[in-house]
């Protein structure tokens, strides 16, 4: 498939320090940066908790239960954020002197999503008077209704979009219900409940709470830590305020201020703590902790996080990276099942739809997502990969569909549509604008999708459906040093609409060799500097993709990146794309 190259527009009304590399500046230039202040991190600069609204019901709530030492149950999500969620939460709460608190996860194939009457039954165990709900409940309706009845209070802590009819908790703490005026409306879940600690121990100080118990005042930057993690795996924008966390969080885990399981999660992943991005959290750290919730049960992820013990912190970890491992079979024999049903397919033919529902009955709920993203990558098309949900009596009629979108696409959005034009088709929805999860009978696929590809025919163009790459530009060839790449790498935190810069450009093809299966190590020139010599390297690339037998150049996108190898650091330039060859 064709890819554009699209180069970032530059803010040529911002300016800039001096002392600010002309490249760096140039990248903030072509970011959502509106003023210089937006460079401005530290915590003295994060938005204060009174913005939220609900938040001084929820503070009310938890300092009744903490006077009364009540039991408090957390209900948390089944991924990285919720798990970074959870152990924030019990940890922070047993420094304020809660005695009883525990927590439960919902098994994504027997409760679903969220807090669902089943799980506010089966919580019933634990006596709970206060359920606090993390990165999930804010759709709960019948859940809370249960609680409710059961003489259980709730207290939602979400950062996802909110229905119409909210559930009749005593609290609700998320930015995007109607009437908060919490700016940072992309905060992740772990972001709320921190906020809700902030307010907490905000009232307790007032109250002198600390002084009059004999309690030592939590240090809540020591949380920091889960909070990039969980943010970052969230994939949610990094506007200032979740910068802000993300960067004071990474300080932390560079500075050896993290908890043993991180460190072990660092430690089976081969990544170095001390020269931690971002791109490590969300593409090593946060995997193993999600296939936890994917395949098995993300109390794994959540024990390991929370113990202090450096050994079971390791052990934990290796078991969570074999699950991982278990994952990523499972994806790769999926992703193949997908693309042999689409080989027939060009996007160069009128016959490939403007979106794409994928089915096999031997695909794993849990890897859905996964595939549908690749998919979606591939093709450059909306994807929705369902699988069958799993039945007692093998005689199951569900399934189950992880979406991905395309920009341009509110996909959520999308899917209500189609819910209100063909009512009963579908029979539970939610999700964001780039991802979305729904329910539907097994016999009205066929339906679904016919509806699905005439409403992305309807709302997407041809120009649309094209794929492009957002392109920093050209780097100057005396710019390609191990420094600049040092420089770029401490401008960050780079993330989701905050991404790494992206270079692309013509280098002369010196050398190549394959490594392993589908790696390519390339030395190359700049075509305007020949004399100049970079290493470069490439993963998983196609066979197509490789560069012919006797090319002089090729044009690639690439990012700069210190590469460290035996206890040297030299430049490399990352390909992510091999755009042509000549």
């Amino acid at each position: 498939m064709s890819i554009l190259v699209h180069r970032r527009a530059s803010n040529s009304n911002l300016r800039f320090s001096d002392s600010i590399h002309p490249l760096v500046q140039k990248i903030y230039s072509q970011r959502a940066i509106s003023t210089s202040k937006d460079l401005e991190l530290g915590l003295k600069n994060l938005i204060t908790p009174e913005k939220f609204k609900g938040m001084k019901e929820a503070v009310d709530l938890l300092l009744r239960v903490l006077k009364k030492q009540q039991r408090i149950l957390i209900v948390a999500d089944f991924d990285a954020d919720g798990a970074t969620s959870c152990v924030l939460a019990i940890n922070i709460l047993k420094q304020l002197g809660i005695k009883n608190i525990d927590y439960i996860v919902p098994n994504r194939f027997e409760y679903g999503y969220g807090l669902t009457p089943e799980l506010v039954e089966s919580g019933k165990s634990f006596n709970p008077d206060l359920i606090i709900t993390v990165d999930n409940g804010i759709s709960s309706v019948e859940g809370v209704k249960v609680a409710n009845s059961a003489g259980i209070d709730v207290l939602i802590t979400d950062h996802h979009i909110a229905p119409e009819i909210l559930p009749e908790a005593q609290a609700v703490v998320n930015p995007n219900q109607f009437g908060c005026d919490f700016p940072s409306k992309c905060i992740a879940g772990v972001g709320v409940i921190f906020y809700l600690m902030l307010a907490l121990r905000s009232r307790l100080r007032e109250e002198q709470w600390f002084e009059s118990h004999g309690i030592a005042e939590p240090n809540l930057a020591d949380q920091l830590d889960l909070v990039a993690l969980g943010t970052i795996a969230d994939v949610v924008a990094l506007d200032r305020n979740n910068r802000i966390l993300v960067d004071e969080g990474i300080k932390r885990i560079r500075s050896g201020k993290t908890r043993p399981g991180i460190n072990a999660l660092l430690r089976v992943a081969n990544r170095n703590g001390i020269r931690l991005k971002t791109s490590d959290l969300g593409f090593s750290l946060a995997p193993r902790l999600n296939a936890a919730g994917r395949l098995e049960d993300m109390s794994t992820g959540i024990e390991c996080l929370l113990t202090n013990s450096e050994n079971e912190a390791y052990q934990l970890a290796l078991k969570l990276d074999g699950i991982n491992q278990d994952r990523k079979q499972i994806e790769l024999e999926m992703r193949e099942q997908a693309f042999e049903s689409l080989k027939g397919l060009s996007i160069n033919k009128d016959n490939l739809p403007a979106a794409l529902c994928l089915f096999d009955e031997r695909w794993h709920q849990g890897v859905v997502g996964i595939v549908a993203s690749r998919v979606k990558d591939k093709f450059y098309r909306p994807v929705i990969a369902f699988a069958q949900v799993d039945d007692s009596d093998n005689k199951a009629t569900e399934l189950k569909g992880s979406a991905r979108s395309v920009q341009g696409f509110h996909i959520r959005d999308a899917l209500a549509s189609v819910a209100i034009t063909n009512p009963g088709l579908i029979t539970k929805f939610g999700g964001h604008a780039m991802a979305a999860g729904l329910s539907l009978d097994k016999d009205n696929l066929d339906l679904f999708t016919e509806a699905f590809a005439h409403e992305a025919q309807r709302l997407l163009s041809e120009d649309q459906l094209q794929a492009r790459l957002l392109s920093d530009g050209l780097v100057e060839s005396e710019w390609l040093t191990i420094e600049t790449a040092y420089l770029i790498e401490s401008a960050g935190p780079w993330g989701q609409e905050f991404e790494e810069p992206l270079f692309d450009g013509r280098f002369v093809l010196v050398r190549q060799k394959r490594l392993g299966e589908n790696h390519l190590k390339m030395v190359l020139s700049p075509i305007q500097d020949e004399e100049r010599e970079v290493d470069a390297i490439a993963f998983n690339v196609s066979e197509e993709d490789w560069p012919k037998e006797g090319a002089a150049e090729i044009e690639i996108a690439y990012r700069l990146e210190v590469n460290e190898f035996r206890g040297n650091e030299t430049l490399q330039l990352k390909i992510e794309k091999v755009l042509s060859t000549a």
